[in-house]
């Protein structure tokens, strides 16, 4: 699986390198980190919906502190098999 999360001038602005961090620690947590490959893209396009990450070939919007654990068992968990803890 690849995850790239913006951090376009929006994305950034948004908190896109605080989501880079809670995804380095939940891919740490579930023991993903040889299975997926993190990292950065400059834009994905979808500036006005909030912080973006793309999962493959989906592109998730509007990431932020409070929801990232749900969308992150929705988009990764979920589609790697996995539960959350």
């Amino acid at each position: 699986m690849k995850i790239c999360v913006c951090v376009g001038s929006s994305c950034h602005l948004k908190g896109s390198y605080d989501i880079i961090n809670l995804m380095k620690a939940a891919l740490e947590k579930y023991g993903l980190t040889d299975t997926v490959d993190l990292s950065a893209a400059f834009c994905l396009g979808k500036c006005t919906h909030g912080v973006s990450i793309k999962v493959d070939d989906e592109i998730v919007t509007g990431l932020n502190r409070d929801n990232f654990d749900d969308i992150f068992a929705g988009s990764v968990l979920a589609k790697l098999g996995r539960k959350p803890e």
